[in-house]
């Protein structure tokens, strides 16, 4: 590795580590029937959290340029931009259930060259270098494969937008007999991750962001997965497929 992209890691590293310090002491549980305060609170932790992150970056990098979920966006002046997801999984996040993660990728002109993703409620560090490897909690890592379709473990995601959530169960129900089963974790960051580890075989899911697969595409693609989009999707539809060689293609073909 070189000094640069050594660099890079250490930053991308302590700032992951210093937003998840910052967002795991959340009150236990929320009162429901105040859920406009509770998610209020989820919302100022989103933006604290981002703050904190551009903040450590441009602390170290001053010249770097920021695509952040929240909007710190500013342009690079030394060719490295950082993409970064305060809270992946606010939804998550605010109903205290697991998996949500902060993600923070750094990309050249040749694409993402560090991605590391903190899940701190599965004490879950995960980082990848690009042509370095992915490694989770500093141990080397390889996704599963081969896999066949049929007994395949997927993970998957659902959009906000209503009319696209009923299309996605229709096409579950129709699929849902050719896997083993799904999973649905909430942060899309921690799906790609959990191929990347072996958790789960495979992931798909529509109208993802840069800031959602910048981290955890290139620790899937270290850890030997395959990760492609679907080319002439219209706006909207776009589809994300990861998983082994073996397992994507069987993927590609079906959702394709």
């Amino acid at each position: 590795m070189d000094s640069l992209t050594s660099e890079i890691l250490e930053v991308a590293l302590s700032t992951a580590r210093k937003a998840g310090d910052l967002l795991t002491p959340r009150p236990a549980n929320f009162d429901l029937n105040q859920k406009s305060s509770a998610r209020d609170f989820a919302t100022q932790m989103d933006h604290a959290s981002e703050k904190l992150i551009v903040e450590s970056i441009l602390a170290a990098r001053p010249d770097d340029g920021i695509i952040g979920e929240e909007g710190s966006d500013r342009p690079s002046k030394s060719g490295i931009t950082w993409v970064i997801d305060p809270i992946d999984g606010t939804v998550n996040y605010f109903y205290g259930l697991p998996g949500w993660n902060i993600s923070i990728a750094a990309k050249d002109s040749e694409g993402v060259l560090v991605g590391v993703v903190n899940a701190p409620t599965l004490g879950a560090l995960w980082h990848g270098v690009r042509g370095g490897g992915a490694f989770h909690n500093g141990k080397a890592i390889r996704c599963n494969d081969p896999v066949e379709l049929n007994s395949a473990l997927l993970a998957t995601g659902f959009s906000y937008d209503q009319s696209k959530r009923i299309e996605q169960a229709e096409f579950i129900a129709k699929t849902l007999g050719e896997f083993r089963d799904l999973r649905r974790m909430g942060a899309a960051a921690t799906d790609l991750c959990a191929v990347a580890t072996g958790w789960v075989d495979g992931y798909f899911e529509q109208c993802l962001n840069e800031w959602d697969l910048a981290a955890g595409g290139l620790i899937a693609q270290e850890a030997g997965a395959i990760l492609s989009g679907r080319l002439g999707a219209p706006a909207g539809y776009e589809m994300t497929i990861c998983a082994g060689p073996a397992l994507h293609s069987a993927l590609a073909s079906r959702i394709g």
